[in-house]
């Protein structure tokens, strides 16, 4: 079996949501605990992550250091996080693996992903990152070049546009990879976003693409069997934080679509992971929605949101 495996912010910083460096270092040995425990069942493993808290840390550095030197642009803060967040998985899964007796062959890719130059979301940029910053201080990063949003009481927030990701550029490379034996880190955060020139040159720019809906097209390409988005509950949840809330165990893709439609998963959480398992389950896959700590049962199809077409 060819398993995908989309770990959540979850999987990356502590229960409370921190992002220290020791913060991220134990929660990622954590998680690949499980990820050791589907190898050594025997699957083909490729992994991909978020990065959020990451790229918030990074969003902050620049924000203090803005009147010293040039920020970071937003493409490169995305390919640091995936070097460093792959760094602390190599470091954790190889040891992992050595203790289930398995040859440790685990490798990243720094990864891009294509979207359409003329993507709708680039003339009209809406996803907030980063923190609130008094006027005077997000004038200071408005002088460089970034667009950000009066928010009332709360303050200022930058704002940026969110694509829809295409293609997976270096899924090829992961795929030999995988054929090799290896375990592989491949488009994290979504990719370091690029668009293709009139002349075909690529460019990188500054956005944000939604890792899930990324994790989709990479196990399509991929040829996956199944796409598992591990985040904090163990099942997508209809009536969520009311007296009628129930999880969703196997479920069609048509059903699902429903439910979103009638507002179910919140736009911020779990609506991206509903359509990312939606997309990837209409190619013929099957996509689970679990928690992390469930993702061996994921994978034998008896826990989760299970989606099929």
């Amino acid at each position: 079996m060819r398993a995908l495996i989309a770990l959540g912010g979850n999987a990356m910083t502590a229960p409370d949501g921190s992002a220290r460096p020791e913060d991220q270092r134990a929660a990622i040995t954590a998680a690949m605990e499980a990820v050791a425990d589907v190898v050594a069942a025997g699957s083909q493993v490729v992994l991909t992550h978020g990065n959020g808290p990451q790229v918030g840390n990074l969003l902050v550095k620049n924000e203090i250091a803005a009147s010293i030197v040039p920020p970071v642009p937003l493409d490169w803060c995305g390919a640091q996080t995936q070097g460093t967040i792959a760094m602390l998985i190599l470091d954790a899964l190889e040891p992992a693996l050595a203790r289930r007796g398995l040859a440790p062959r685990v490798a990243a890719v720094v990864s891009r992903t294509l979207v359409a130059a003329g993507d709708r979301h680039f003339a009209e940029p809406s996803k907030p990152i980063g923190r609130y910053l008094p006027a005077a201080e997000a004038a200071v990063m408005i002088e460089h070049g970034q667009q950000w949003q009066d928010r009332g009481e709360r303050g200022w927030r930058r704002v940026v546009a969110s694509p829809e990701p295409l293609e997976s550029l270096d899924a090829c490379a992961a795929a030999v990879l995988l054929d090799a034996g290896y375990v592989v880190t491949c488009s994290g955060g979504g990719g370091v976003p690029v668009v293709r020139d009139g002349d075909g040159t690529l460019l990188s720019v500054e956005a944000v693409i939604d890792k899930d809906l990324t994790a989709a097209v990479l196990a399509r390409q991929l040829g996956a069997d199944v796409m598992v988005i591990a985040t904090d509950v163990d099942a997508a949840v209809v009536g969520f934080g009311t007296p009628q809330a129930r999880p969703l165990g196997a479920i069609t893709v048509d059903k699902l679509r429903a439910l979103a439609a009638e507002g179910h998963f919140a736009g911020g959480s779990m609506g991206p992971k509903v359509e990312a398992a939606c997309r990837f389950a209409e190619t013929g896959g099957r996509s689970v929605i679990t928690s992390l700590h469930r993702i061996g049962e994921a994978l034998r199809g008896t826990a989760g949101t299970i989606v099929t077409s």
